[in-house]
């Protein structure tokens, strides 16, 4: 898979403040895919959906308000010359291989869990390049993928990988199991984990390895958790 991407950068520094912001935009397009948006201190502010034709605000309901301005047509601009950009290097440089980082993936509930009570599960995938990949809800082993929500992918700074999120909004009964399934270009087999209800509502048990699945993770989502707040709380999706 062929993919193009153009990241601009840049430092903002408010009028009478003395905080130091950074500032990100990409644009990125593959023969299938198309996305961009907008980020600030690696939160995910603004970002346009190509299906609804217009931008769209992530930013909870407590931020400060940004303004993008026809936006949504400067956008069908960016993507234009991403396409020609993608034809020419896919024409030139046959010869190279994308690398791949496969994802890693966690499941938890947003709140904790009670029977009866509504909730969110949440998927966090992080890791992974090059950003396209296939996510798959199951309940007690029936696809329920279209009542879930998904982010667009969001770089990681730090060595060029993407992440994302996406939230099952659910309703807890004893004997429910749920699962999140990604597929990946990076990936022998499908990655899946298990969130059980049952195991989930003992207190001892649903902190151990067998609930998280990916226990060795945790300490990768302590550092984002700001960011999956602000996901949840603005509650604007792709």
């Amino acid at each position: 898979m062929k993919l193009c991407l153009i990241l601009v950068c840049a430092a903002l520094l408010p009028a009478e403040a003395k905080v130091l912001h950074r500032g990100i935009g990409l644009v990125m397009c593959s023969k299938t895919d198309q996305e961009l948006f907008y980020g600030i201190d690696g939160e995910q502010v603004y970002h346009i959906d190509f299906t609804a034709h217009k931008g769209v605000k992530t930013l909870p309901d407590f931020g400060d308000d940004y303004i993008f301005p026809k936006d949504y047509e400067l956008s069908l601009a960016r993507m234009e010359v991403c396409k020609v950009n993608l034809e020419y290097w896919t024409k030139n440089d046959n010869d190279s291989i994308d690398s791949l980082d496969a994802p890693q993936s966690s499941i938890y509930s947003k709140d904790d869990v009670e029977l009866g009570s509504k909730n969110s599960l949440v998927c966090y995938i992080t890791g992974f390049y090059p950003p396209q990949l296939r996510v798959t809800w199951t309940k007690n082993n029936i696809n329920v993928t279209a009542e879930a929500k998904f982010t667009v992918y969001y770089p990681n700074p730090i060595d060029g990988t993407f992440d994302q999120i996406s939230i099952l909004s659910f309703t807890p009964e004893e004997g429910d199991i749920y699962s999140c399934r990604v597929e990946h270009a990076a990936l022998d087999r499908p990655l899946t984990r298990i969130f059980d209800v049952q195991v989930a509502l003992d207190p001892v048990s649903f902190h151990s390895d067998a609930v998280f699945c990916g226990v060795g993770l945790v300490g990768g989502l302590l550092g984002v958790s700001a960011g999956i707040y602000f996901f949840i709380k603005g509650n604007k999706f792709n």
